[in-house]
């Protein structure tokens, strides 16, 4: 049986046809209520890998979300990512640059936010925004564009050959999900304030979204930066997805406890003593 990061990673070679992928796949005798539960289990493990990573200080996870407006990124990390210690977890969302991030190279600000040693770091949109908003909205020319996959693939691996564990997600939702999602966010005042004036020029370049997403899982699926397609019109399934392929990455690392940096005897005798004076010193 394929495991869920052989089952979804994006395949290397040839060009992915996301129209050819069904977004609301899920595998045969996977049902939401056991998923749900299922989420919930694998935080636990999520949790205990999160520990040895930040004990160990010698690895990092970095986390790509990426995906049209409405695929989920947030529903995602509040949903998969709550398991995580914060003291060793943060999301950092890339917005449209400001002045400062504009006036510097694309990748700039996106070395600012990589996660240290030990430490998991989700982002929330990515430096793949340059490949597709600006590709998609013509900001820099086509060849300027096309260089970027190479400087991104370059800085990927400068990161996994410092220890992190680059994981790439793109949440392939459809159209009519799409619409969907944005009629219950019309509906419900609770969400009223996810609507943005984009929503629906944006929409309105869906197709050429697509065969931007095309062309950056060809140019930048690696090995040591895979890129993984989830299907995301189902909520209960793109989370457990996405938390099954964090967990078995992280436990392929085989990571343990680190040994003691201190003479554990030696701590033991001074922890004996003080404990005999505090005894003493209270009459026992």
């Amino acid at each position: 049986m394929k495991t869920y990061r052989e089952l979804l990673v994006a395949r290397s070679g040839h060009g992915t046809s996301l129209r050819e992928l069904d977004p609301g796949f899920s595998p045969i005798g996977c049902d939401k209520a056991a998923s749900v539960e299922e989420v919930e289990r694998d935080g636990l493990r999520l949790r205990r890998q999160q520990y040895l990573l930040y004990a160990g200080h010698a690895r990092s996870l970095l986390i790509c979300l990426q995906g049209l407006d409405a695929a989920g990124k947030d529903g995602t990390i509040g949903h998969v990512f709550t398991a995580l210690n914060p003291q060793g977890a943060r999301v950092h969302a890339f917005k449209v640059p400001s002045t400062l991030e504009a006036d510097h190279d694309f990748l700039w600000r996106v070395h600012q936010q990589v996660p240290a040693k030990g430490e998991i770091v989700i982002f929330n949109r990515s430096h793949y925004e340059s490949v597709l908003v600006d590709r998609v909205h013509h900001v820099v020319p086509s060849d300027v564009v096309n260089e970027r996959y190479d400087l991104i693939n370059a800085f990927e691996e400068t990161l996994a050959l410092s220890g992190t564990v680059v994981l790439k997600f793109y949440l392939h939702m459809s159209e009519a999900e799409q619409l969907r999602r944005f009629k219950r966010r019309l509906e419900d005042p609770s969400r009223q304030w996810k609507i943005s004036e984009s929503d629906y020029t944006e929409r309105a370049l869906f197709p050429q979204y697509l065969e931007a997403y095309e062309e950056l899982l060809f140019r930048t699926n690696t090995k040591h930066a895979p890129w993984f397609v989830i299907p995301a019109d189902r909520k209960w399934f793109r989370n457990l997805a996405v938390c099954k392929i964090v967990v078995e990455s992280l436990e392929q690392l085989k990571m343990k406890l680190p040994k003691a940096t201190v003479d554990i005897k030696d701590i033991e005798r001074r922890y004996h003593a003080a404990h005999r004076a505090e005894k003493r010193g209270n009459g026992a």
